[in-house]
């Protein structure tokens, strides 16, 4: 019986009875030297000037598409500026180094298999090649970027990848981390450099629980609420919210909890925030107690009193000499007369009405509005 091989990594299957007295030498190098070159392999392939290198796969020996690492040279530009790197349509997956030289920022490397969907090649920038390796899977037919974290990662240097990313674990990065598409975090992911991210980002929680942001908008997005007082079920969805919040902004039952009613209100620092009460609106009149996180107070409208006034005087003048000292029911205050001293005013029937009087009462005692030039925005929280 002939030898045959396996499906994906082109490997031999010595046949019954066949290679007798040399079934080792076939072993070594038809099995543990190419399984080694897929495991641990690394490739260069230039790609040349054609617009589809193919990467050779031979049966039972050594070929460029099993190994595990490829690196990419050449150079791509001028009158072929897409070159496809072409791989067999057999289950496997790649690291591969973009080391191209690029002539124009529309060139483009593509790992590919015929007839099917590849992935387009990173680099770093205008003229270069990729520094980081990425990390593709063929699933015999298309080739698709695999940067998948399933569990906790952590990377001591900058991270670039190349393709859609999902981390279900967490990962720390020291460094700058770089994402070329899509990234969906269903852990935790930290990050001490800059992180560029190119297309959507889902799953991270860019803003804590009980973060309130004013918006502009009038529905709430994905993972935010308005903020208008309404009863919330402590567990399930919104637990987070609860832990962060607790029941300072009430509560209906020992099920629930209350978010701040923000309808109509400004926001205050809290006065003893840090430790030490600035004291600035904590007794205060109005009723605002600045060092109690959830507390009210102050109004919509005030009422003018005596005691908010200034200091002052209201000083009487009169048009004409009097001609008598004592007041009667049709006199009236007037200029000083020959019977007055220096400093009295005299009282007199023909003097005319003083230029300022204190006789009419005027003013209704209307409180007045108080509110400062406002524009009406919603209030969101993150729960």
């Amino acid at each position: 019986m002939a030898s045959t091989y396996t499906t994906n990594l082109r490997l031999t299957k010595q046949g019954d009875g066949e290679n007798p007295n040399s079934w080792g030498q076939i072993l070594n190098d038809g099995v543990i030297s190419l399984a080694d070159q897929a495991i641990a392999g690394y490739a260069e392939v230039c790609i040349g000037t054609t617009v589809s290198l193919p990467l050779t796969a031979n049966d039972g020996s050594s070929d460029q598409s099993r190994n595990a690492f490829l690196e990419i040279t050449g150079s791509v530009g001028g009158t072929h500026n897409t070159i496809n790197v072409v791989i067999p349509n057999k289950s496997k997956s790649y690291c591969v180094l973009n080391n191209v030289t690029y002539t124009d920022t529309t060139d483009t490397v593509i790992l590919k298999v015929t007839g099917h969907a590849g992935v387009t090649l990173e680099r770093s920038n205008y003229g270069a090649g990729a520094t980081t390796f990425q990390h593709v899977i063929c699933d015999g037919a298309s080739v698709r970027s695999a940067n998948l974290l399933a569990n906790n990662v952590t990377i001591a240097d900058n991270l670039v990848v190349g393709g859609n990313t999902a981390i279900t674990g967490t990962c720390t990065v020291t460094g700058a981390g770089q994402f070329k598409s899509t990234v969906t975090v269903s852990g935790a992911a930290h990050f001490k450099g800059a992180v560029s991210i190119g297309g959507a980002l889902t799953g991270v929680d860019l803003m804590p629980a009980g973060a309130i942001v004013p918006y502009a908008g009038t529905t709430a997005p994905t993972g935010y609420l308005l903020a208008y007082g309404q009863s919330l079920e402590r567990a399930g969805t919104y637990a987070d919210l609860f832990s962060a919040i607790g029941t300072t902004y009430g509560s209906a039952d020992s099920s629930h909890f209350n978010v701040p009613d923000l309808r109509g209100r400004a926001i205050a620092g809290q006065d003893d925030m840090g430790g030490s009460s600035a004291d600035r609106l904590t007794g205060l009149t109005g009723g605002v107690d600045g060092d109690t996180l959830g507390a009210g107070g102050g109004v919509e409208a005030v009422s003018i009193t005596e005691a908010n006034l200034a200091a002052h005087a209201h000083l009487i003048a009169a048009d004409a000499e009097g001609s008598g000292t004592y007041p009667t029911a049709s006199n009236y205050i007037a200029k000083k007369g020959v019977w007055g001293s220096s400093n009295n005013y005299q009282f007199s029937g023909t003097a005319t009405t003083p230029t300022l009087g204190l006789t009419t009462s005027v003013g209704s005692g209307t409180a007045h509005n108080n509110v400062q030039p406002t524009l009406i925005l919603n209030y969101i929280i993150k729960f």
